[in-house]
């Protein structure tokens, strides 16, 4: 398969480390999305929201949407709990992921790292929200090893991306006792490097 992504795009890594954990065989095709990569004819073919990630299956097919890719790829392995309820905790977390956690960390972070801004440009509802997600992260992370089950879950594998480098959003992960603990061990069961 081949996956079409932006290397600084938390959503993208996602696939990547999930391909990369279970020994999955792809192609990293990288896109620059500042350069307008997503908005080609040919790649607008391909997916015509013009997101990455994409990714293209040898049979012809495409899937796009991080979160669905993930789940579609590691749908028979550990990194999706055996037990239903399990498994759907796990896909609430997906869910809440999307909504209430990525518009806010990570969009702080895009816009201090790639555009320039200063901390007191950033809205403070982004930042209120953003820090209200990582606040029920801690709360949860308090009594739980990982989000959906005592092992590693494709829950982690999303929460993971943009809340290892949300510092780089303004954030304050000092603060964030059980967050920073989770972080490590998450990135430890990835075999990904501490972030920076």
């Amino acid at each position: 398969m081949q996956i079409y992504g932006d290397s600084n795009s938390g959503n993208c890594l996602k696939v990547k480390w999930v391909c990369d954990k279970l020994a999955l065989p792809y192609r990293w095709i990288e896109i620059d999305t500042r350069k307008g990569e997503t908005r080609t004819p040919q790649f607008l073919e391909m997916n015509g929201a013009g997101q990455v990630p994409t990714v293209a299956f040898d049979d012809g097919r495409m899937l796009a949407q991080s979160n669905a890719i993930i789940r579609y790829l590691a749908r028979d392995s550990a990194l999706v709990p055996r037990d239903a309820f399990a498994a759907a905790k796990m896909d609430e977390w997906l869910f809440w992921e999307q909504y209430s956690h990525e518009p806010y960390i990570a969009v702080c972070r895009f816009q201090l790292v790639y555009l320039g801004k200063h901390p007191s440009e950033l809205d403070p509802d982004k930042v209120k929200r953003g820090y209200a997600a990582l606040d029920r992260m801690e709360a949860h992370l308090t009594t739980s090893r990982f989000f959906a089950d005592d092992e590693i879950s494709l829950a982690d594998v999303s929460l993971l991306a943009y809340t290892r480098l949300a510092h780089e959003g303004g954030f304050d992960l000092d603060r964030y006792a059980a967050i920073r603990r989770w972080i490590a061990e998450a990135e430890a069961c990835l075999g990904l490097p501490p972030a920076r």
